[in-house]
């Protein structure tokens, strides 16, 4: 906290004005007069929680502004790293927030709904993947002193080997993004009764701007207000909504009733026997794994990691968010049960087209509309808290681990901060016209999020760990996983089943094939590496700050 107050002290000259501050807010509501003018759903706009969102937009840009008197040095580290100077209790809050963005409890509430609560796996799984990353690779991350996920990759491997490896996480990183922005523009839409295209743009305008000037300060001081928000909101709608289905107990009866075996938070043991289970047992399994070890291998997890004072902060924040993300996933799983059991009939409301929508339904029809908007701004904080993180994320891999390394190695220190902010409002602007545009966009980020698992993972894993590994080795291991996790197809990209797995059922293949491709790549690496060690010898880790 004290860091914090010099911090302050020292730009205060920088503060900005209450003049100043009331021409930030007239410029954000212009924009927003100027867009609403462009929206054909005027008649059905829901009024006074429109007005709601416009207050809660302006603070939050107004404390994304405020975030930039912390970072005015011309060194990348304060916007980047924040100058490696979080406290626990920022770091906890802003690591926290990240994780439980609009996907983590929309997606909560729709498979409650609609899968039942044995595929609700997010939740607990990401929870322990904060956790064992805290334990495993928190601490060395943060010793290294490295800048993103990349740099343990690309000084063991080589740089180009790095940015090689730097593709898919920036990729998922952008496709989370525009996941998480439709989400949000799917949830406005239904509440608010506001253009699809309207609730993106000015969702992703705002956390743009205050992203690109403040860094990661600002985004780790409106994660604050975001996630306080976000748990009052959630909890406030509860009561409204379980007095629809005559309490939580009852909903929980008639929710057990409803979905039998699946109701359960794990499967059996012998799930396989079941017929509600079958070979989807194995696929489980295989989901569960890429969520608590593909989740580890992060920039959006790292930035936070190796924003923190010192080890052991880096090492506790993540065990706390972990237990944060489990807590925050409740409200949100019962809203879900709550959708499931309901009568929409009775309560004079239409049943969701899709469970995707369960939890914005539920919230405007079985809340009261001042409940309804609160419970709103929940989602909107639980968005914007994402879609800044992953912003900043991708923006710093592509700044620090290709542009630098492969196309400017001597840049100075402000001409590599004008790159990043330029790479901000790059990645911002692609997830945002990715989200307008790609309807399959949630899909494509899960498809992302398991080739950072199959690929990423066993190369960080034997970066931080294996001393004997190579550039060699790190080449063989990409291939592997790579082929293998093609070769199980994949619907979204319309890539066909090209390896004759098992398991296979309605063109999907269920037996744990990403968990093979990761497996199989992380054995890769080390064989070939010990096999080649004669004629390419590993290159040693080394302390690394981001002094250019």
């Amino acid at each position: 906290m004290q860091s914090l107050k010099r911090r302050k002290a020292e730009n205060n000259e920088s503060d900005p004005k209450p003049f100043q501050s009331i021409i930030i807010l007239s410029i954000i509501l212009l924009i927003i007069g100027g867009i609403i003018e462009l929206v054909d759903t005027q008649e059905t706009l829901y009024w006074p929680g429109y007005i709601a969102m416009i207050v809660f937009y302006a603070i939050i840009f107004y404390i994304g502004i405020y975030a930039n008197n912390f970072s005015r040095s011309n060194n990348p580290d304060e916007i980047i790293l924040a100058g490696r100077q979080f406290p626990l209790y920022i770091a906890v809050f802003t690591m926290s927030a990240t994780w439980i963005g609009g996907g983590y409890i929309n997606g909560s509430a729709e498979y409650a709904m609609s899968h039942g609560l044995a595929w609700v796996q997010a939740p607990w799984g990401y929870a322990m993947s904060l956790i064992l990353g805290g334990i495993f690779f928190a601490r060395k991350m943060r010793r290294y002193e490295f800048t993103t996920l990349i740099d343990p990759l690309r000084q063991r491997f080589g740089k180009k080997m790095g940015a090689v490896l730097t593709l898919p996480a920036i990729t998922a990183e952008i496709f989370w993004t525009a996941a998480i922005l439709t989400a949000l523009g799917t949830t406005f839409g239904t509440v608010l009764g506001l253009d699809f295209s309207t609730s993106i743009i000015l969702s992703a305008l705002i956390a743009i701007i205050y992203t690109a000037m403040g860094g990661l300060w600002a985004v780790a001081l409106t994660d604050i207000f975001q996630l306080i928000l976000l748990m009052g909101g959630l909890l406030l709608v509860l009561p409204f909504a379980l007095s629809h289905v005559g309490g939580l107990e009852m909903a929980w009866e008639a929710y057990q009733e409803k979905k039998g075996a699946l109701s359960t938070l794990f499967p059996p043991l012998d799930g396989w026997r079941y017929p509600e289970w079958g070979n989807y047992y194995w696929n489980w399994w295989d989901s569960m794994l890429l969520l608590v070890l593909g989740g580890i291998p992060w920039q959006v997890y790292f930035q936070r990691v190796l924003a923190s004072k010192d080890e052991k902060t880096a090492m506790w924040l993540s065990i706390f968010a972990g237990v944060v993300c489990i807590i925050a996933a409740i409200p949100a799983i019962i809203i879900g049960i709550i959708g499931d059991v309901v009568s929409w009939e009775a309560v004079g409301a239409p049943y969701p087209e899709e469970p995707a929508l369960v939890l914005p339904y539920v919230i405007r029809y079985l809340t009261n509309p001042i409940v309804a908007t609160i419970g709103l701004g929940a989602i909107a904080a639980a968005v914007m808290s994402s879609v800044d993180s992953s912003i900043l994320s991708a923006s710093s891999m592509t700044s620090w681990n290709v542009y630098k390394p492969l196309f400017k190695p001597n840049i100075t220190n402000e001409e590599l901060l004008k790159m990043l902010r330029r790479m901000i409002w790059i990645i911002g602007i692609t997830g945002t016209l990715l989200a307008l545009q790609v309807k399959s966009v949630y899909e494509l980020w899960f498809l992302c999020s398991d080739f950072v698992y199959a690929i990423l993972f066993p190369q960080l894993v034997t970066a931080l760990f294996d001393k004997k590994a190579n550039v060699y080795g790190s080449m063989a291991g990409f291939t592997v996983s790579l082929v293998l996790r093609i070769g199980g197809g994949d619907p979204t990209l319309g890539i066909p089943i090209l390896f004759p797995y098992p398991m296979i059922e309605d063109g999907l293949v269920l037996f744990p094939f990403r968990t093979l491709a990761m497996v199989s790549g992380l054995i890769t690496i080390m064989v070939v590496s010990r096999l080649t060690q004669r004629i390419c010898k590993p290159n040693p880790l080394r302390k690394e700050g981001v002094q250019v």
